[in-house]
């Protein structure tokens, strides 16, 4: 099985015989070599690199020692050491065997080596990075990628960030005294930062009380950004590494040097732009990369490593996000327009319908009024009928009054007949007076409408006619009561020295008296009839 695997890494380029004798001088070169000063070596040498790409894996015989740490991953150490086992069974010489067991007890120690190794190439790293970072950044790069041990993360990853020696680190605990207006969702989202693991996910404990600390410190340092969801997770990831004032200075840095705080705006334009580039060249290696890497993994990381960054292809498709987000910008403030046009026209709708329902119950009041105008027009003519029947009865009277100064004699029927008239005259009259107060009534009820002033205007003019006309008929019917006074004195005086004829005579004579009385009044009231109808034309008008 350890044939299997060396005829795997060297890509079936050799023959068993030459694996044998390459496994042979990798046991020798762990024993003669030591593989401390050889990475340390590399670091501090310019001319030797510290990452060794995997086409010196493939065509060159020394690259495929165990004794190498950059050639051998986790994987390949626990399959030499699962395979160790089985190198007793393999047929062949006495010295083939004890080659394969040195080689197999090599491999089972190069684990604890290359950790070991690891360990002091860092300390080195980190004791002299001010010189290693100046001279070898591109090999601190591919260590970085291999990864950092553990234990020296923290320290590692402040110094490339350059946040071991921050002024806001001194503002940190008064930061915390303060009060944030993102606490309420700072707490709601602490809960589901990595639930799963023991740091936070009880309730209350003191990962979650940290993680609270440095949000709420952040928020109060950069108020356009404050607190968004998800950023949890990366301050989460620092403080499984180091203690809270580290890990809130790494975070600002992150987020200040390293533009993470673009992709944390409200209007994450940044973020929507990385995601369009990201998605442009997935569609540009869509076509090559998704079935060539499907059975090595290894080897599609390595690649996506050497992936050129191309400037001019970012800038260009940075043009066309910022072309597209304009348009849609474009076209939302449209939209937003459009929206603000249909609410005004809505409103409009809707103070013209509460319009037309006004208009609606202004004509059906205007109908109302001009129906009781109408039936007051009538009341009107019919009083003026009764009017002109009035006049007439008067002048009937007057003229039976004549008739009656030439005769002498009367009649019971003339007698009786002077009664119905008496009582017909007093029911007109008392119509009369009903009639005008229901008018006045009406009149007081009714309401002008002001919406037919042209209309108005027409009726004003006749209603001033009729006043006129009305006028005149008042002043003929004074001159005629005042007449009819003169010759009732006339009648007194004449028919003073008739108080010693028959009671009969006497009767009659004080029938006649009264009738002329109630005509007068029926006069007086016809009159007062008139002057009231004029008050109300006035009124009207």
């Amino acid at each position: 099985m350890i044939i299997t695997y060396l005829q795997k890494r060297m890509k079936r380029n050799y023959s068993e015989s030459e694996v044998g004798l390459v496994l042979c001088k990798g046991t020798v070169g762990v024993r003669e070599q030591n593989t401390v000063s050889q990475m340390a070596s590399q670091v501090a040498s310019p001319s030797v690199s510290l990452h060794t790409t995997s086409s010196s894996t493939t065509h060159s015989t020394p690259a495929v020692s165990p004794s190498s740490p950059a050639e051998l991953s986790p994987d390949d150490i626990e399959l030499l050491e699962t395979d160790s086992k089985s190198l007793r069974s393999v047929n062949g010489s006495r010295r083939n065997s004890g080659s394969s067991l040195v080689s197999s007890s090599s491999a089972s120690s190069n684990l604890s080596h290359l950790e070991e190794d690891s360990w002091i190439l860092w300390g080195r790293i980190v004791n002299e990075w001010d010189d290693v970072r100046k001279k070898k950044e591109k090999q601190i790069k591919e260590l970085v990628r291999k990864g950092i041990p553990h234990h020296f993360r923290a320290i590692v990853w402040q110094l490339l960030c350059t946040a071991q020696n921050m002024t806001i680190k001194d503002q940190y605990s008064e930061l915390l005294k303060m009060t944030s207006p993102c606490e309420k969702l700072i707490r709601r989202d602490i809960a589901r930062t990595y639930p799963e693991h023991d740091f936070f996910k009880e309730k209350d404990s003191l990962g979650q009380e940290v993680l609270f600390n440095v949000m709420k410190a952040y928020s109060l340092v950069d108020r356009e950004v404050g607190y968004c969801q998800g950023s949890a997770f990366i301050v989460g990831l620092l403080l499984m590494q180091m203690p809270e004032e580290e890990a809130f200075c790494v975070f600002f840095k992150l987020m200040q040097d390293y533009r993470l705080r673009e992709l944390f705006k409200p209007s994450m334009a940044e973020l929507g732009l990385c995601m369009y580039q990201f998605e442009s060249m997935i569609q540009h290696f869509q076509k090559v990369v998704p079935h060539q890497f499907d059975g090595g993994p290894d080897k599609l990381i390595q690649m996506a490593y050497q992936v050129k960054y191309n400037a001019k292809k970012m800038k260009k498709l940075e043009k066309e996000y910022t072309t597209i987000k304009t348009k849609e910008m474009e076209e939302q403030i449209e939209i937003k327009r459009l929206r603000t046009e249909n609410r005004l026209l809505k409103q409009r709708i809707e103070t013209l319908e509460k319009g037309q329902v006004t208009r609606a119950q202004e004509a059906e009041e205007n109908y109302l009024t001009k129906r009781e105008l109408a039936t007051i027009k009538q009341q009107s003519d019919e009083a003026i009928t009764k009017l002109e029947q009035a006049e007439n009865t008067i002048r009937e009277l007057q003229q039976q009054q004549q008739w009656h100064k030439s005769s002498s004699h009367h009649s019971e029927d003339f007698v009786l007949q002077l009664q119905r008239e008496l009582i017909e005259a007093k029911l007109n009259e008392a119509e009369s007076h009903s009639a005008l107060k229901e008018m006045q009534d009406k009149r007081n009820s009714s309401l002008p409408d002001e919406n037919n002033i042209a209309r108005l205007q027409e009726e004003l003019i006749a209603v001033k006619l009729r006043e006129a006309e009305a006028l005149t008929g008042l002043k003929e019917l004074r001159q005629q009561v005042k007449d009819l006074e003169e010759h009732w004195q006339r009648h007194l005086i004449r028919t003073s020295g008739r108080w010693k004829d028959p009671p009969k005579k006497n009767t009659v004579n004080e029938l006649q008296d009264e009738l002329m009385t109630v005509r007068l009044r029926e006069a007086e009231t016809q009159a007062e009839l008139k002057e009231i109808k004029q008050r109300m034309m006035e009124m009207e008008t």
